[in-house]
């Protein structure tokens, strides 16, 4: 049976076995440079595969090589790499993936593997498609600012879970004793200092992961109330008066605030004396002390109030069917994982130890489920999970079996409407059984480890229990993921109808021009309505070669940088084109690069950064390139450290846009590494100079 993906190959042998014919659309609405980079590293990729492939590019001086009609009726599948919206009625009926700008950049090879099972399009909303239940980047479904938000956050806080759970687990399962008051390491034991750096992985994971969510949303400005927002979930107990701290769901919630805050006051028109100090002092100041406060008055009290309240409740149950118990024990356990519900339950059963230990018991048992369990899913359903998603998943089964239940942190934060349900399900299910069982537990810990110290009375039950409870979960998850995919697939049949003949494309007007009033975009060097002056004509009786139009010379290079920091260098560039007599106003053009700087870093990874500036403190378009050997820090996403830096300025008043052809260019240009290599090994000035005029 051929799809409608496939149905215009006529479904036949010979077109299974032929090379797939590709299409991709980059876009980024903050310049052009992202945009031709993905650009060449998705063409680069599939040159290297032996795929045809061609690229529509959507800079901000519009569509180029613009996808036509034959092109997408004869395609088996589109990527689009873009982080501004992108028009997609043309691919109705076509396997469309839908990632950001950045992935087209760092993982071309996968997005290209990836497009081949996509969904299919199917028109209506714009989206790219159905995405499937995972969360990778391949999910052909364009994420919406929120989610790409969150996303970025779990997978920056992915490697302190991850630390931390195995070093707390594996000090734990050597140095491990056990006591009255749980399973504790001695103090003057090499583990207790292992079992410590473990408890700073756990200590800074909400404060990563509030921070880079809010990062995400309104940049480095954002990243310290983020930051502090999300310490105050992880543990603000004494600074809010609850007896219990926010848990995940908390640093989600102050991630979001501070990221939307930061956008609010950025919006907010200031005198121009005031500027310079607006991102390093005023908007982390007045933001921090808005998520802060927001949190301690507003956020604060509803803890206390629902912990005090569950607390009292509980503690009414326990006299009441030790199945009924077992289940409530179990889902308020599996419900945030280190919140207040999840505390409630835990403080309930170890206030119990002693007089009744059925109900340590309980908790006992559902405290490893979420992570055994999401452990499980990723290794029943691979297809469903990203291999980052894989490789969280083996960590969090050594986690759940040492009972450390912050192991499925990470999924829950991703997919909370699929994974918390499940965990609640398995939960429920592990305590119910325990309960009945008449399971007790004399430390106040869980997990299969607690049975390896001799804790647990009815072990043989303790571990059915456990794996009941495992086994819902994972199973629970999976299906919940695979509804999910497949009410989407309904729903976009639906829209599609029946017609294996993909409709014809279209190619509509100004696609591809960036949203007028975009914020960075207009702030961009690279703006559609900039015009350049003609370009400089050489120097009379130099063999000097001409680079990117007669815009940089001889005098606008240097070989290496004297600065250590990105406004360091900034101001160095910036004296650096002032040696031509172009530039007006040096102070006013640094000002300028770096306000465009705090509108989202020029770092464009690859060791590359571009730093550029729209302004009359230049009377002509000016290009600069500097190296730096050590590198120096520009915020790129790829997190590599600038060693090759352009500065671009050009006047307000220029005409014609001849200066985002040569940023285009030499975006493009820059993705060749045997280029950039001979950039960097370049003797001197005029070396450099040849080596640059290739950018053509």
């Amino acid at each position: 049976m051929t799809s409608p993906a496939d149905a215009h190959s006529g479904g036949g042998a010979a077109a299974r076995q032929k090379k797939p014919q590709l299409l991709a659309v980059t876009a980024c609405p903050t310049g052009i440079a992202h945009t031709y980079m993905a650009a060449e590293k998705l063409q680069q990729a599939a040159d290297a595969l032996g795929i045809e492939m061609k690229v529509e590019t959507q800079g901000s001086i519009g569509a180029e090589n613009v996808l036509t009609d034959n092109d997408v009726r004869g395609a088996d599948g589109i990527i689009i790499a873009a982080d501004k919206d992108v028009d997609r009625s043309r691919f109705v009926g076509k396997r469309v993936l839908s990632v950001g700008v950045s992935e087209g950049i760092s993982h071309p090879e996968q997005l290209i593997e990836q497009v081949l099972s996509a969904p299919v399009h199917g028109g209506g909303d714009g989206d790219g498609g159905v995405a499937p239940a995972a969360s990778s980047p391949g999910s052909g479904k364009e994420r919406s600012a929120a989610y790409k938000a969150l996303m970025n956050g779990v997978s920056f806080m992915i490697p302190f879970v991850v630390v931390g759970g195995l070093l707390i687990a594996v000090a734990l399962a050597i140095g491990g004793q056990t006591t009255p008051d749980g399973i504790e390491i001695p103090k003057d034991s090499f583990w207790y200092d292992i079992n410590a750096l473990g408890g700073l992985g756990f200590k800074l994971m909400l404060p990563i992961f509030s921070g880079y969510i809010a990062f995400a949303l309104g940049d480095r400005p954002a990243l310290v109330p983020g930051m502090i927002g999300g310490f105050l979930a992880y543990d603000g107990v004494g600074i809010y008066g609850a007896d219990a701290n926010a848990g995940f769901l908390g640093a989600i919630a102050t991630g979001f605030l501070a990221g939307y805050v930061v956008l609010w006051i950025r919006k907010i028109k200031v005198p121009k004396f005031v500027q310079p100090i607006m991102p390093i002092i005023v908007v982390p100041i007045v933001s921090t002390l808005i998520v802060g406060l927001f949190f301690i008055y507003v956020i604060g009290t509803p803890i206390s109030w629902v912990f005090t309240h569950l607390t009292s409740w509980l503690n009414g149950m326990t006299g009441s069917s030790a199945i009924v118990l077992g289940a409530v024990i179990g889902l308020m356990i599996a419900f945030d994982m280190g919140g207040p519900v999840n505390k409630t339950a835990f403080l309930v059963g170890a206030g119990l130890i002693g007089t009744n230990n059925a109900v340590m018991g309980m908790a006992a048992a559902a405290i490893p489920v979420m992570p055994l369990g999401q452990g499980l899913a990723t290794l029943l359903r691979r297809k469903l999970y990203t291999q980052q998603e894989r490789d969280t998943g083996v960590a969090a089964l050594f986690m759940g079996f040492f009972g450390i239940s912050e192991g499925a942190i990470p999924f829950a934060a991703a997919r909370p409407a699929q994974v918390i349900p499940a965990n609640m399900l398995g939960g429920a299910v592990a305590g119910a059984v325990a309960g009945l069982a008449g399971v007790e537990d004399s430390v106040p810990h869980g997990g299969p480890i607690v049975a390896g110290f001799t804790a647990i009375d009815g072990v043989a039950m303790f571990f059915v229990a456990i794996v009941a409870g495992v086994l819902v979960t994972a199973l629970a998850t999976n299906a919940l993921l695979q509804l999910k995919a497949s009410r989407e697939s309904a729903k976009q049949e639906k829209q599609t109808g029946p017609a294996s003949v993909p409709h014809p494309a279209t190619t509509p007007e100004g696609a591809g021009l960036a949203p007028a009033g975009a914020g960075a975009a207009v702030q961009d060097s690279v703006s559609a309505t900039q015009v350049a002056a003609p370009a400089p004509a050489p120097t009379a009786g130099t063999a000097e070669p001409e680079v990117l139009s007669g815009y940089l010379t001889g005098q606008t290079v240097k070989r290496q940088l004297d600065a250590h920091d990105k406004e360091a260098a900034i101001r160095e560039m910036a004296g650096l084109l002032a040696s031509t007599g172009k530039v007006a106003d040096v102070e006013e053009l640094v000002r300028t690069a770096l306000r465009r700087e705090e509108q989202g870093t020029t770092g464009l990874g690859e060791e590359i950064a571009i730093p550029h500036a729209k302004t009359d403190a230049v009377t002509a378009p000016i290009v600069g390139f500097a190296r730096s050997a050590e590198g120096i820090e520009w915020g790129s996403l790829d997190g590599t450290e600038a060693k090759l830096v352009f500065m671009i300025s050009v006047p307000e008043a220029a005409a014609g846009d001849e200066h985002l052809r040569i940023l285009a260019l030499l975006s493009r240009k820059l993705m060749d590494t045997d280029f950039r290599a001979r950039l960097q090994t370049a003797q001197d000035e005029a070396a450099i100079l040849r080596v640059l005029a290739d950018v053509q």
